[in-house]
């Protein structure tokens, strides 16, 4: 089951390994997906935005949720952007968990209290054996935290970037986007998305789901002469 925080914080259920592009990340998949238990205890990945960071956090959550579910694994995902205004005591108990999650801790720059629990957490989940996935936007040494001892217990383990998906990946990443939507986005329509649209995966995911509802309510089939009458009206 996973960690009932008193927030409002939900894993979306978009985000699974099924529909993550690997690129050149298939290793960090397959570690992130291994279930011995003399796996690597702790994981940092970084990258900057929309690189799949989040993703892969909640994927691994909703792999080891249902590949366990009969025995009650214990996962928590703490996505510090919702979380960094409360108090730090959000890290008591974590150790417990069979593996726990913690995106964006570049956003604990400046906050000590914030450092001081986490550098706690980490020594405690690595006592009790706690697989600990840790992300930001730059690697341990570039995040300008000010816990020195932080920064050094953040490189206990692998350490692996993400890198912006290619032109073929993205191409890829649409169809499989599309695929999950129930419909199939032919080669062409997706080259023109590429070509004439925002070029971050975010923003074209987006505007998949734009065009997805759109030939839903006109019942229409996405041909590029209707995506540019919808990319149209968008501006």
């Amino acid at each position: 089951m996973f960690t009932q925080l008193t927030l409002d914080i939900a894993l979306k259920d978009s985000f699974t390994f099924d529909n993550f592009v690997a690129g050149d990340s298939q290793l960090l998949i397959d570690l992130l997906k291994n279930k011995n238990p003399k796996i690597e205890k702790q994981i940092y990945i970084w990258g900057a935005a929309h690189t799949g960071k989040t993703h892969l956090l909640q994927a691994l959550c909703q792999y080891h949720s249902e590949l366990h579910a009969k025995k009650n694994i214990k996962l928590s995902y703490l996505p510090l952007k919702q979380l960094i205004d409360f108090s730090p005591e959000i890290f008591q108990g974590q150790e417990i968990m069979d593996i726990c999650c913690i995106d964006d801790v570049q956003l604990l720059k400046d906050k000590s209290h914030w450092q001081e629990a986490l550098f706690d957490l980490i020594n405690r989940c690595r006592e009790a054996g706690t697989r600990l996935i840790i992300s930001a936007n730059q690697p341990p040494a570039e995040i300008n935290i000010e816990l020195k001892d932080l920064v050094s217990r953040l490189q206990w383990g692998p350490i692996f970037k993400l890198n912006e998906l290619s032109d073929n990946n993205k191409h890829q990443a649409l169809q499989q986007r599309a695929q999950c939507r129930g419909f199939d986005l032919e080669d062409n329509v997706a080259s023109y998305l590429l070509n004439n649209c925002n070029r971050n995966i975010a923003d074209l995911f987006s505007v998949l789901d734009t065009l997805d509802k759109a030939q839903l309510q006109q019942h229409r089939r996405l041909t590029i002469p209707f995506v540019k009458l919808v990319l149209e009206a968008l501006k």
